[in-house]
């Protein structure tokens, strides 16, 4: 059963406590990696073996496996996520940000200069569940922002990868796509191997042996973030259908047992008929028993007095998915300020943005949205500065920045300056 915590009789450290993601792995992980780099492909192989079921022939898919993905897919599926590509890419392409350059006053330009990333890694997870929403939500913002080319890696359990994901991978323009998954994924992605090419950056989610693995090789290469479990917390008032509520929780609980379902109401009466509506729903889902434990280890229901403090305690929170399920959810937009993605009012439920709607769901966990972004074209970009100045102009300034250079006691900078104008 949910906790139900009435807010002002119950200690903070309970309505905050959140479990802390800490993957227990970092020595396996870390012989993964050494392996990695020291016998690669023939590590990669070993690996498959003894994760996946076998080693295949071949480490990277061909494009006749891709086809026969598409002929095993209904049609119907297909155009749904082409419809769901369509939105997602016309949400990102207001992301893209262009170069500038500043020439206002006589012989100076400045400016600044956006580089889109040459190789991108993007893992995506083969276990429990298949996504090929994180396909779509990885690659096409990167696709935007220029990326040259984007290297897809994950499990091929028995040899198989399954044909949604593939299906999923062409349709956002993924460029190669290799059957291996893991930690042993990560550090190939980091450092290459004769047949997977090393990249500058990965991005998508993964168990604690992934997190685990992107964390240690970030530096060799960068990473979107180090990802926790799930979590979604609901503002509800009076007015809320219990079972929809129910519902969005559950959508979270069932992703693994560490996820975090929280509830945050004003109403004691629709924190009872919530916690009821759990049960009953808890035993109609096929992932019950994950969800059973996520809901009576970490999930919560708490009593407030206002929806102003409700929102107060969801930016406390700062959890990945917010939802507002309130009348005028625009009133109490200016509010919120830590959350991965916010849903408004009481018919954009979590799996909207998921799978469809366009903002990435590729999301800030564990408290991190305080200080962090969703996945963005952003991310997939680098920039450089430029400076030119002629040496009427430098001379105009020659002064004040010798000047800058001695108050900091570095008075080679300073010389770097007035020795143009010695002569």
């Amino acid at each position: 059963m949910i906790k139900i915590l009435k807010y002002s009789d119950t200690n903070n450290a309970n309505i905050f406590a959140r479990e802390i993601f800490s993957s227990g792995v970092e020595e396996t992980v870390s012989v993964i990696i050494k392996n990695v780099k020291e016998k690669k492909d023939s590590a990669l192989l070993e690996y498959c073996a003894k994760f996946d079921g076998t080693a295949p022939e071949y480490l990277e898919v061909s494009q006749n496996e891709i086809q026969e993905a598409f002929d095993s897919i209904d049609e119907k599926f297909i155009s749904i996520l082409r419809k769901a590509a369509e939105n997602i890419t016309a949400f990102h392409r207001r992301q893209v940000c262009n170069s500038f350059i500043l020439n206002e006053t006589n012989g100076i330009v400045i400016g600044q200069k956006v580089i889109p990333l040459d190789k991108v890694g993007l893992y995506i997870p083969g276990g429990t569940a298949t996504y090929p929403s994180s396909v779509l939500m990885n690659c096409l913002p990167a696709k935007l922002a220029g990326v040259k080319e984007i290297i897809m890696v994950t499990p091929a359990k028995s040899g198989q990868i399954n044909p949604i994901i593939l299906v999923a991978a062409k349709i956002a323009g993924v460029d190669r796509i290799f059957k291996i998954g893991g930690a042993q994924a990560v550090a190939a992605l980091a450092y290459g191997t004769e047949t997977i090419p090393k990249v500058d950056k990965i991005v998508g989610p993964g168990n604690a042996f992934v997190a685990e693995a992107k964390k240690q090789v970030f530096g060799m290469v960068d990473i979107d973030m180090i990802a926790g479990p799930s979590e979604i917390l609901v503002v509800a008032d009076k007015t809320c259908n219990p079972k929809y509520m129910a519902a969005d929780m559950l959508s979270q609980a069932e992703h693994d047992k560490m996820a975090s379902a929280v509830l945050v109401t004003d109403c004691p009466e629709l924190a009872e008929a919530v916690s009821l509506e759990i049960e009953r729903q808890l035993a109609l889902l096929p992932r019950e028993e994950i969800a059973r434990t996520s809901i009576e280890n970490n999930g919560k229901i708490i009593i407030t007095n206002t929806i102003e403090t409700a929102i107060e305690i969801a930016n406390a929170i700062a959890p990945e998915h917010l939802e507002l399920c309130v009348d005028n959810p625009f009133d109490y937009l200016d509010s919120i300020r830590h959350a991965g993605s916010v849903f408004m009012g009481k018919n954009c439920p979590e799996a909207l943005g998921d799978y469809f709607a366009g903002p990435n769901h590729t999301l800030p966990t564990s408290g991190t949205a305080r200080f962090s972004s969703p996945l963005s074209v952003d991310d997939f970009v680098k920039k450089y500065q430029y400076t030119y100045y002629t040496k009427d102009a430098l001379s105009k300034v020659a002064d004040d920045i010798a000047y800058f250079a001695e108050k900091e006691g570095l008075s080679a900078h300073a010389r770097s300056v007035s020795v143009r104008f010695e002569d």
